[in-house]
């Protein structure tokens, strides 16, 4: 008798997971549940969707039920799994028409994702206040778009999402606020320096800051008609909340370990605290170079690269993460910025004695008179270890492909000097003989 691996979440992680063992395990049994009704929905599409740069929904997606049981999985959509007995593992289940399942498995991946922190104000019940991560949710914007009444849009919360919002809604032909607590925009991400230069690219295209700001109420009859702030009232028509996830940890019952932020804790395996059973995507740990501990970081790489390491140590083969950096860009207006690893705001936070190189100059030998742009780039360094913790790359000419050597400097903890006399390549089309990431390290203390 096969072998039955139940994964419980079929997005991103969900799907890597099966797709590793049915690929490399054909003496494996794959049974899966979702709680919704399509799979694999590239959320960082739906800005495009909303702001028309891209035609449809369609190509963000790429995986389905039918791809995945033509491989030999049993994929059960719609089918929500409300208790699990980890003691005589069995995972319980109903779908939308009431059938019910009981499922025997003998390794159990956890898959089940994030949900939207929901504020606790009044008015979130009132029409026209939305959030988005489901294609669902995306698809409920789109329709409402269609109605011209909806003239003015208020964003709340000024990470990726958000500002990715903020550019989709204005370019969907809206009035736009973008509000947040803080008083710039992605600080998570970047420094303060890089965070006002994506400010000033907003304002620069019609979206209205209101940051250092807290929505503590919603007003209107039916539909939103104002937001309000500690500091002001705004007159909206919708409102969009993307004001972070956390970790869908409930069908833990308790009983599997927790991290702080109540994700589920795993090892570089991917294992929980209980035997056989495993935690992927978004619900899940990672152990963070950068830092060298045990983190969150809710991004879809590290779901995919979690749910193979998942897959193969389910099925026998000994697997370990190397550990994340967090890399992660955006790209609003022309605009693009690149980061991997902890800004030196979070390094001195964490209490290490961290410091910057920087440095700005052109893309390309300042003789190519065409498709030429600035970089700015920052390097983040331990100032005892000289271990590289961080970098930022700024620029409106591509220049995302870079970030990827600090992530694995990151990951290999290589030092600022290592990368001083790195044989980096030159030709005019591409760089300069003294490229910036060589002037950057040249310029660390």
């Amino acid at each position: 008798m096969k072998e039955k691996i139940v994964v419980i979440g079929a997005n991103h992680a969900g799907t890597a997971t099966m797709n590793t063992i049915l690929d490399n395990y054909k003496d494996k049994e794959v049974i899966a549940f979702d709680s919704n009704s399509n799979i694999s929905f590239l959320g960082c599409g739906m800005a495009l969707w909303i702001g028309k740069q891209i035609s449809g929904p369609d190509g963000l997606f790429y995986s389905s039920k039918d791809i995945l049981e033509n491989k030999g999985a049993k994929v059960y959509m719609e089918t929500p799994v409300n208790k699990i007995d980890y003691k005589n593992k069995i995972v319980y289940a109903q779908d939308k028409n009431g059938n019910k399942y009981e499922q025997p498995y003998d390794k159990l991946i956890l898959a089940t994702g994030s949900l939207p922190i929901e504020p606790q104000i009044e008015g979130m019940d009132l029409k026209n206040v939305q959030y988005v991560k489901l294609y669902q949710n995306a698809q409920d914007v789109i329709e409402k778009l269609k109605d011209d009444s909806i003239k003015h849009v208020t964003v709340v919360g000024a990470g990726y999402i958000g500002v990715e919002l903020a550019e989709a809604f204005k370019r969907n032909g809206r009035n736009v606020t973008l509000i947040d607590l803080a008083d710039t925009c992605l600080a998570s991400y970047y420094d303060k320096d890089f965070c006002d230069a994506m400010s000033k690219n907003l304002e620069d295209n019609g979206v209205e800051l209101a940051f250092g700001q807290k929505v503590v109420k919603l007003e209107g009859k039916e539909k939103v008609e104002r937001v309000i702030t500690d500091k002001q009232t705004i007159d909206t028509d919708m409102v969009v909340f993307g004001i972070g996830f956390k970790p869908n940890t409930k069908l833990g019952n308790g009983e599997i370990e927790l991290f702080k932020n109540n994700a589920f804790l795993v090892n570089k395996s991917q294992e929980t605290s209980i035997k056989d059973v495993y935690a992927v995507g978004d619900c899940a740990t990672v152990f963070n170079n950068a830092i060298q501990k045990t983190d969150y970081i809710a991004l879809a790489t590290n779901a995919v690269r979690s749910g193979i390491i998942a897959a193969h140590n389910a099925c026998g083969t000994k697997l370990e993460s190397d550990g994340v950096q967090g890399s992660n860009a955006i790209s609003i207006w022309g605009l693009n910025m690149v980061s991997t690893g902890i800004t030196l705001s979070k390094a001195k936070a964490l209490g290490y004695d961290a410091v910057c190189t920087e440095f700005e100059d052109y893309q390309k030998a300042t003789f190519i008179e065409s498709g030429n742009s600035k970089v700015s780039i920052k390097i983040v360094y331990d100032k005892t270890t000289r271990i590289v913790l961080g970098a930022q790359l700024m620029s409106n000419y591509d220049i995302s492909s870079a970030i990827h050597m600090f992530s694995l400097a990151i990951s290999e903890q290589v030092t600022i000097d290592k990368l001083k006399l790195l044989d980096l390549f030159f030709l005019p089309h591409f760089n300069q003989p003294y490229n910036y990431i060589t002037m950057a390290a040249l310029r660390a203390e």
